[in-house]
C-alpha cells in the first residue's frame, strides 16, 4: 500500500526549497506518493519581506546559507522587493496539478526564486517558467489573468489554515504523523519506514478463520 506524504510549502520559504533534497533522498525506492500543498505566509494585503533589511540578512548568514552549504545546493537571498506575493504562483500550480505536472511546477518556482531571483509574482515569468515544463503558455497565462483557479487555491489555502491547522512551513504529513520544518534524511527515512510498517499492518488480513461448517 502507497504512502502518502504531503509538505505543506511557500515559494517564497527557503528551508521549503532546501527541504527538498533531503525528502528525495530519504523516499528513494519506497513505494511513496508525494503531494506539495499550497501555504501562503504571508497573504495579501499582508506586507512581504524585503531582502534588503538587515534582520533578513542576518538570517541568512546565520540560518540558511550555512545549512545551504552543508547540504551543497546552490542558493541566494533574491534581490527581489518587495518579495512577491505568491497567490498567482499557486492559482498557476492548479492549473500544473490538474494538468498532471503540480510537483514539477512547485519545484521550478521554488528554483526560479532561490536560484534565479525571478520575480514569481509576475504573470508573464510565471506564463514562461510554465512553458518550460511543457505546459500550454497561452492557456496558462489566460488562468491567471481570468484568475480561474482563484477558489481552488482559496479551498486548498483554508484546508491548510483551518483543517490541518498549519502554522509554518515546511510541515510535513506521512502517514499518520504531523512535524514542522527541515528534517535531515535520516530522520525523514525513519518516519517513512515506520509509517510504511503501520500500513503493512493495516493490510493484514487478520481474523481469518475456517469453521466446522465447512465454510473456509
Amino acid at each position: 500500500m502507497t504512502l502518502k506524504i504531503k509538505i505543506y510549502s511557500d515559494y517564497v520559504c527557503p528551508f521549503c526549497f532546501l527541504a527538498e533534497k533531503p525528502l528525495e533522498e530519504a523516499v528513494k525506492g519506497k513505494d511513496v506518493e508525494i503531494e506539495w500543498m499550497p501555504f501562503e505566509l504571508r497573504p495579501y494585503p499582508n506586507k512581504t519581506l524585503r531582502p534588503e533589511e538587515d534582520y533578513l540578512q542576518t538570517t541568512w548568514k546565520q540560518s540558511v546559507y550555512p545549512m545551504a552549504e552543508g547540504m551543497d545546493i546552490d542558493i541566494v537571498l533574491p534581490k527581489v522587493s518587495p518579495q512577491p506575493y505568491t497567490h498567482l504562483a499557486f492559482e498557476g500550480f492548479q492549473y500544473a496539478k490538474e494538468k498532471g505536472k503540480g510537483n514539477a511546477y512547485n519545484d521550478r518556482m521554488l528554483r526560479a526564486f532561490f536560484q534565479e531571483e525571478q520575480d514569481i509574482g509576475d504573470i508573464t515569468i510565471l506564463t514562461e517558467l510554465a512553458g518550460e515544463l511543457g505546459l500550454d503558455r497561452a492557456e496558462f497565462k489566460d488562468a491567471l489573468e481570468t484568475r480561474k483557479y482563484k477558489e481552488a487555491h482559496e479551498r486548498a489555502l483554508n484546508h491548510a489554515y483551518n483543517d490541518v491547522g498549519i502554522q509554518a512551513v515546511p510541515t510535513f504529513i506521512i502517514g499518520d504523523t504531523k512535524t514542522a520544518g527541515i528534517l535531515s534524511k535520516e530522520r525523514l527515512a525513519a518516519i517513512i519506514d515506520e509509517e510504511l510498517k503501520k500500513l503493512k499492518t493495516d493490510d493484514f488480513p487478520e481474523g481469518l478463520s475456517c469453521g466446522m461448517d465447512g465454510f473456509c
